[in-house]
């Protein structure tokens, strides 16, 4: 069982940048696969950004690119979502997710779609104001 506290949301101007951070526990000695989601009320949860604990593997959503960057902090079992130049349609809840054994690419697995992780946090909410 992995347990997920995200922190760090806030509200921002367009423009601004937040750092939304996910400490993970319950777990040791393992590779994961931490992903960033967010949504906002009647549409679905998209996926932002994905990072394997194993080797280090960044995937990140087309819509975010040069904007956002995720890192993770091994010895604190922690990921961080670096976000800048951030846009109103960047508004959401954001949620960290995990799951076992990296993030595959393989037989069609996808990193940024949600049916791929059993773990959820709370979420924390950003909002960006124009």
């Amino acid at each position: 069982q992995v347990h997920l506290v995200e922190s760090g949301g806030g509200s921002v101007q367009a423009g601004g940048s937040l750092t939304l951070s996910c400490a993970a526990s319950g777990y040791t000695y393992v590779s994961l696969c931490l992903g960033w989601f967010r949504q906002t009320p009647g549409k679905e949860r998209e996926g932002v950004a994905a990072i394997d604990t194993g080797d280090g593997t960044l995937h990140l959503a087309d819509s975010v690119k040069g904007r956002f960057t995720m890192s993770h902090d091994n010895a604190e079992n922690t990921v961080f979502l670096q976000m800048n130049s951030l846009k109103p349609e960047d508004t959401g809840m954001y949620y960290c997710a995990a799951d076992w054994g990296g993030c595959t690419v393989e037989g069609g697995a996808d990193p940024l779609k949600p049916y791929e992780y059993n773990y959820w946090g709370q979420g924390t909410q950003v909002t960006v104001s124009s």
